[in-house]
């Protein structure tokens, strides 16, 4: 039955790969036999394997599939493209119709999980989204999730209660969440996890994304590094709350948000700070579409460095509590869409840092209200005449920026 003491095969303990057994029982059979062993691999051989219960992976152990790199199964939303039907295709059925229960696969310490797609095939592609559990959950230290794709799920990865993980080469359509990060105390990495539409647009389903979804959502983490990430279509692309175990500090480099109606929404942070860098971000849909919504809640600073913001939106950025938010060599395009008069830049409270940005459209640049204690607006670029306007009773320094004139 076992190839070597720690590489074993799925088929070798009663897995078929027809998409009609249930293949739980074979699979964690598997998974427990290379764990009792103190560790190795359970390969997934090609094949559609159908799942009415939930996995663990034990500790030590890799689940590995036969894809190197996530693919992209667009062939729902496309036709002509190829379907989800080849690979190592996993199929999960439990938890249909509830958002708590078990996640589909678990990952526990020193654990991976590799090169599989995952799809809910009763996941409707057309009006509401039925609920689900977590697809994937990542527990004790240094769990895994590489070159995975998670094609439909409700609830993506919950990256809580452990420390160290690494999630990497993960593409997909999350409907609900898509990553939820909290209770991690030592260095999380994600990199290059990119949300897109591969599964439906359908226009009640997409707008129903629009509207409840949140594609990265961080709450306790202690610096934490997040590298090439992307979401495309949900209500929050980036939001920072605080649960009942802190907030987020953390390291942002290369992060996209296309057509989100708030790009990035910070609730709290830690004071050590949120630091986005090469950033873009576009918005254009919903109620009132506005880039960055920092809440009367916070407390922490945010800094965002040589960041984009473009599409017709009504705002950049609206900026109310107490603590520091500042842009640093960032670019501003096409907001007042409605011409309505709106300042790029609101803020109603707080520290305001605005240094070296150029602010491309023809409106009004900045509103400070009373609210806020500091700001610092200097060394700006401005397209038509400067139009900052200034209602706070606090420390306020502007000068020594440039405008165009007209």
């Amino acid at each position: 039955m076992v190839q070597t003491p720690s590489v074993v095969s799925v088929l070798d303990y009663g897995a078929v790969g027809d998409g009609r057994q249930d293949e739980t029982e074979a699979f964690q059979a598997a998974l427990d036999a290379v764990g009792e062993a103190g560790g190795g691999l359970v390969q997934v051989p090609r094949g559609k394997y159908r799942f009415e219960g939930t996995l663990r992976i034990p500790v030590g152990v890799t689940l590995e599939g036969t894809f190197r790199y996530a693919p992209a199964h667009a062939g729902l939303r496309d036709a002509g493209r190829a379907k989800p039907e080849y690979g190592s295709l996993l199929l999960p059925y439990a938890g249909h119709g509830e958002e708590e229960g078990p996640p589909f696969i678990t990952i526990q310490e020193n654990a991976t999980l590799r090169g599989v797609a995952i799809y809910y095939p009763e996941q409707p592609r057309a009006g509401v989204p039925v609920p689900y559990p977590w697809t994937v959950a990542l527990r004790g230290n240094n769990p895994a999730l590489l070159d995975v794709e998670l094609l439909n799920p409700y609830q993506a990865i919950d990256a809580s209660a452990n420390q160290r993980h690494l999630i990497r080469n993960v593409h997909g359509q999350p409907l609900r969440r898509g990553v939820l990060v909290d209770a991690v105390y030592d260095i999380g990495r994600i990199e290059n996890v990119h949300w897109n539409p591969w599964f439906s647009m359908e226009e009640r389903l997409f707008q129903w994304q629009m509207e409840h979804g949140e594609a990265f959502i961080f709450g306790r983490t202690d610096w934490q590094y997040v590298l090439n990430t992307f979401c495309f279509g949900y209500r929050i692309g980036y939001r920072f709350i605080e649960t009942e175990n802190g907030v987020c500090n953390g390291n942002f480099l290369g992060i996209g948000a296309d057509d989100c109606w708030v790009a990035l929404q910070v609730d709290q942070c830690a004071p050590m700070g949120l630091l986005i860098t090469n950033g873009e971000f576009v918005s254009f849909h919903g109620p009132d579409p506005t880039m960055v919504v920092v809440s009367e809640t916070h407390r922490g600073s945010v800094r965002l460095v040589n960041c984009a913001f473009w599409g017709p939106n009504h705002q950049i950025a609206r900026i109310a509590g107490r603590g520091t938010v500042g842009f640093s060599d960032c670019t501003f395009m096409q907001w007042d869409r409605n011409r309505e008069g709106r300042h790029a830049i609101q803020a109603v409270g707080g520290t305001i840092l605005l240094r070296g940005n150029e602010f491309r459209t023809n409106a009004p640049q900045v509103e400070l209200g009373e609210g806020v204690e500091r700001a610092v607006i200097v060394g700006n670029v401005f397209t038509g005449t400067e139009r900052i306007r200034n209602r706070s009773a606090g420390s306020v320094q502007i000068g020594w920026n440039a405008s165009s004139g007209g």
